[in-house]
């Protein structure tokens, strides 16, 4: 392998650093199920209970809401206040219309108000999320009920310990429905019992739906692009994401559905049934609206019988720590796509770390250092080959000279002297190869971290999950997205780039050595954006990269 063949694999490495992480930061492989139907046919909504044959999911179509209908009649919301959130709960359909998390702002401001998980557009459009409804409409009016809350109080708080709050409503078909909440002081899960007395004289053959919806705009599809929003599940033990723009092709997904529901980048809104059902999820997207339903076939409800459906809600942080003690399939909502065996074992010893010091820029530079004494033997390989052939660059000159004419005979001599000097130009390259999925898998944890939002390191990076900004100006910048201020710690890895590349032995050709200088700034003016936390660890890596290779050079010396 001549010099250029080993220069072309540089900058394919290089286009690899460059590309790659916008590629691996796609959403997770869609589900797709061929053997479903990919769209399927709306039922009408029945006007009196119907003795008809079972009724199957896979002939439920989700129909766009937009506007809710309010009902004419008075209602209640009933807010509670636990030690992790404050919830709102609407007598009308009982369905939640504000959540916020205590623990989470919107922004890394002193004043910024707790994180909301239900959008006022939202509640104001289709009425809040964790709306109950029959997929045949077979109880009239569901989908509009004014329900009452058996809690006197419309202001409640709770310290310690669970409470529980029932709202019922009755059809004028003697129908009387139940949603059962039960909230507890330390957890973000939430029991949602439904329960269905049938009191109609006729037997009630449907099935329930859970409906989960989500603002989806131009802004937020643009920033799905790198962690991906929107509607999500977990059907016979996979993780999907569905892209809202593929809805109109693929709308119904079947399978054992352990949960449903809608992600933002670091937070989850998910209906999951106590035990994994054969059910589906049902979706619509309608004027930025994105709705999520499972649907859940119910079996034939006789007259005087009741069924109770039994599900948890849960609302909050795409947190390790937190998922992982509840001991249930949503921990597999934190999914870091192709790496996802690598990223999830940094996460875990990142946040080690931090449990022994309590500060996330510290954790990410000693789990830079930690990966790199990892790998240390193989970048000790890579740098005595890089060593070697800076020894022999001005035969290899000479030869190249010497034979400009016949590329053949060039070649040959070149291959006659890495064979006399024992050079092998690609074991400079490899190490790199090996190390490129810790690389991609380190990226896209620190980028979808949510121990990273709004967490302090030093001075001015106050919020390791976004950019790096000292001082905020008034006016635009060049390639630097809002707001504009000086990216100090990007300027300085574009500096510890630039080293490096003094570092390294430079091409013979001119063109090709300038095209390899241009690489810091590229990297410079990619990086610009991206979070303080992976810009910290690109830097750390590169100051410990260039320290073992001036050791290794000073030892060969």
């Amino acid at each position: 392998m001549d010099e250029q063949k080993r220069l072309l694999l540089a900058v394919v490495l290089s286009i690899i650093v460059l590309v790659g992480f916008q590629y691996f930061f796609v959403p997770a492989p869609q589900f797709n199920d061929p053997s479903q139907p990919q769209n399927t046919q709306e039922v009408a909504p029945a006007n009196q209970p119907q003795a008809s044959a079972p009724s199957n999911v896979t002939d439920y179509k989700a129909a766009p809401k937009v506007m809710v209908q309010r009902p004419d009649i008075e209602f209640r919301t009933i807010t509670l206040s636990t030690p992790l959130y404050t919830i709102a709960v609407s007598e009308h359909m009982a369905a939640v219309t504000s959540l916020s998390l205590k623990e989470y702002k919107e922004t890394s401001a002193a004043d910024s108000p707790q994180k909301q998980l239900v959008l006022k557009e939202l509640d104001k459009r289709v009425g809040g999320t964790f709306k109950f409804d029959l997929a045949k409409g077979t109880i009239r009016d569901l989908n509009n009920a004014v329900y009452r809350a058996d809690t006197p109080k419309e202001d409640l708080s709770l310290d310690s310990g669970e409470k529980t709050i029932t709202f019922s409503w009755t059809s004028d078909q003697n129908i009387t429905v139940q949603k059962i909440f039960t909230f507890r002081a330390n957890s973000y899960l939430i029991d949602c019992d439904i329960l269905i007395q049938n009191g109609s004289g006729m037997p009630i053959n449907d099935a329930l739906t859970i409906a989960v919806p989500g603002i989806y705009n131009d802004e937020i599809k643009s920033r799905s692009r790198f962690a991906f929003e929107g509607p999500v599940g977990f059907i016979d033990n996979e993780y999907i994401s569905i892209d809202p723009d593929d809805i109109e092709e693929k709308d119904s997904y079947l399978g054992t559905v352990g949960w449903a529901g809608y992600t933002e980048r670091y937070f989850l809104t998910a209906v999951m049934p106590k035990t994994p059902e054969k059910a589906s999820l049902h979706l619509s997207f309608a004027d930025d609206i994105v709705t999520n339903q499972y649907v859940q076939d119910m079996d034939p409800l006789d007259s005087g019988k009741q069924a109770k459906f039994s599900y948890t809600l849960y609302m909050g942080p795409k947190s390790h720590k937190v998922l992982s003690q509840y001991k249930t399939l949503l921990s597999k909502s934190i999914n870091f796509g192709f790496f996802d065996i690598i990223a999830k074992p940094l996460l875990i010893t990142m946040n080690y770390i931090h449990d022994v010091i309590p500060n996330y820029g510290v954790a990410i530079i000693l789990l830079t250092v930690l990966i790199k004494l990892l790998f240390w033997p193989l970048g000790t390989k890579s740098y005595k080959s890089m060593s070697a052939m800076k020894k022999v660059q001005p035969l290899m000159m000479e030869i190249r000279e010497k034979y400009k004419d016949d590329k053949q005979r060039m070649n040959q001599e070149i291959m006659g002297l890495y064979k006399t000097y024992k050079v092998n130009p690609a074991s400079g390259c490899l190490p790199l190869l090996v190390q490129m999925p810790i690389f991609f898998a380190l990226y896209r944890m620190l980028y979808m971290a949510i121990e990273l939002r709004h967490a302090p390191f030093v001075a001015w990076i106050t919020d390791l999950s976004g950019p790096d900004r000292l001082f905020h100006f008034d006016f635009s910048i060049p390639f630097m997205e809002a707001p504009s201020g000086i990216p100090v710690l990007t300027l300085l890895m574009g500096a510890s780039f630039l080293l490096q590349q003094k570092m390294t032995p430079t091409a013979s050709d001119p063109m090709q050595a300038k095209m390899m200088m241009l690489m810091p700034i590229m990297m410079t003016v990619l990086f610009i954006n991206f979070p303080a936390g992976l810009v910290l660890y690109m830097f750390v890596n590169n100051i410990i990269s260039m320290g073992q290779q001036f050791y290794t050079q000073k030892k060969l010396a």
